[in-house]
């Protein structure tokens, strides 16, 4: 097998070794005389400390030292190369003091991209090995494809940023014509978002992260998103988990801000965040999915049974004593934006804040496809008013039935909520309508974590018994009800009523 692999021309042994990370490549070089110069056609270098094992603090110390080392004569080597197109550095310890260390790796950097350089991933989730990007490195007529994540610092010149010119200033310290796509997960303020993605003419995809570092403070990278190219936008702003109120309060501040968002390109769009005060969405009419899971400040178990609920857009974050909280945030111009995609999908939070954060809710004539994830902490208000806004819809998918009951889940659902309020419940009763699943045209229901408990059954039985339209139902079942349990919720499942004399059911 050996000498049948030495026997291969030159180009397909580079390319299979550009394959492995770089130090693999480079062991290579000692099988033999076939192999010894092969490095010098690998087109894509991957250094990635992380997956070195250090026992202890002086073994950090020396053998990142060794890391730095192999990396300076792996690149001497190829200095001269013209093949090499990605570049992967992935830098975990430090050996040298701040400025030492930010002009190492700027090296590493500038002399993989002397060459006409393709791609450049850039990693340092350790706050210790903070680097200094050096504006030469924002800079490249060849890029097409950008990943920054993590402790680098990015100086970004604002000087021309106001000039309403379409044209791009090239003078300007960020210039990447050429690049097509854009990952950030970095420390940047937030004017500093806007003007990356400014001198990015061509971009087709960005990816904005925040909060995946809690050792980096809140960010709040993507509130301003203006391209006219961008066809892909992943945004993803988290606040990390256990954080004292006083940088809770620094987070909710930053909330208050107007979301902008323009791209008339745009075709697929993930946005995960807590809610802003609001946003300013224009018409995404090129959009077909879009994928939210957008989350309130604070918790609505308050108005499960109480409809009595206001808002407060004043920048105030309420204490967690507070008997009655107001909602925050207001949805309503993004979800109206949203309105000709063909595929939607939904987390448990972001069905409650479509229930509370969005005024009015427009018709999806376009949707074919709604997925929807549930758990038993939020509640299905919404759920109604949703499927009777979808008047075309086609596949209905659920990642699991069991959700929290409230008073405002209505037909859409089988829960019988224990209200507390008599007055409420005799206005439920008097209130008989049309169903609002016999009005829903959708073919094909789809569940997933399936576990066959009473409210699950009830769910599917009123799925089944209301569902005129329904073809196909497939029934995902949790891991841990598989096997012995199967056949029983087969036989189970296959015996409740159907509207539908076409329906069938499939257990996965």
């Amino acid at each position: 097998m050996g000498d049948s692999i030495s026997s291969l021309p030159d180009e397909i042994l580079g390319k299979l070794l550009s394959l492995v990370p770089t130090k693999v490549a480079a062991s290579t070089s000692v099988l033999s005389k076939r192999w010894r110069n092969l490095l010098s056609l690998v087109d894509s270098l991957s250094f990635d400390e992380s997956m070195v094992v250090y026992p202890n603090e002086e073994e950090a110390t020396i053998g990142s030292q060794r890391f730095c080392d192999f990396v300076d004569k792996t690149l001497a080597l190829l200095h001269n190369s013209p093949a090499i197109k990605t570049f992967s550095l992935y830098r975990v310890a430090k050996t040298m003091s701040y400025n030492d260390e930010s002009a190492r790796l700027n090296r590493w950097i500038w002399t993989a991209m002397e060459q006409g350089l393709l791609e450049l991933h850039l990693y340092a989730p350790a706050s210790r090995s903070t680097v200094n990007i050096e504006p030469r490195v924002l800079r490249s007529n060849t890029l097409v494809k950008l990943t920054i994540s993590g402790h680098y610092d990015i100086d970004v010149d604002s000087d021309g940023e106001d000039s309403d010119d379409e044209d791009i200033d090239e003078s300007l310290d960020v210039f990447f014509p050429a690049l097509k796509s854009l990952s950030l997960m970095v420390a940047l303020d937030i004017e500093s978002y806007p003007r990356i993605i400014h001198a990015c003419p061509v971009l087709e995809e960005l990816t904005i992260r925040n909060g995946d570092f809690s050792d980096m403070g809140p960010l709040w990278g993507g509130t301003v998103v203006e391209h006219a190219s961008i066809k892909r936008l992943v945004i993803a702003t988290h606040v990390p988990d256990h954080i004292d109120y006083y940088l809770l309060l620094e987070y909710f501040e930053n909330a208050c801000q107007t979301v902008r968002f323009q791209a008339p390109s745009l075709v697929y769009l993930d946005y995960s965040s807590f809610v802003f005060r609001k946003y300013a969405v224009g018409d995404l009419d090129s959009l077909v999915e879009a994928r939210l899971s957008l989350k309130l400040w604070r918790s609505t178990s308050h108005y499960d049974y109480d409809d009595d609920y206001y808002y407060d857009y004043n920048a105030s974050l309420c204490d967690d004593d507070d008997p009655s909280p107001p909602i925050f945030g207001d949805v309503t111009c993004l979800v109206a934006a949203i309105r000709n995609i063909t595929t939607l999908h939904l987390s448990p939070d972001s069905l409650e804040v479509f229930h509370f954060c969005c005024k009015s809710m427009p018709i999806f004539n376009n949707l074919l496809n709604l997925s929807i994830e549930s758990n038993n902490q939020n509640g299905w208000q919404v759920m109604p008013l949703l499927l009777k806004s979808c008047p075309n819809l086609q596949t209905l998918v659920f990642k699991g039935l069991v959700h929290k009951v409230t008073n405002r889940c209505g037909d859409a659902c089988a829960c019988n909520p224990q209200n507390p309020s008599l007055k409420n419940s005799k206005k439920m009763k008097k209130k008989k309508k049309i169903c609002c699943l016999q009005t829903c045209p959708v073919k094909v229901l789809e569940i997933s974590d399936y576990g066959g408990c009473f409210q699950e059954v009830e769910q599917m039985r009123h799925f089944l018994g209301n569902l005129k339209c329904l073809e196909t139902v497939k029934v995902g079942v949790d891991p841990d009800n598989k096997g012995k349990n199967a056949e029983f919720l087969r036989a189970n499942l296959t015996n409740l009523p159907k509207l539908s004399s076409k329906c069938t059911i499939q257990l996965l």
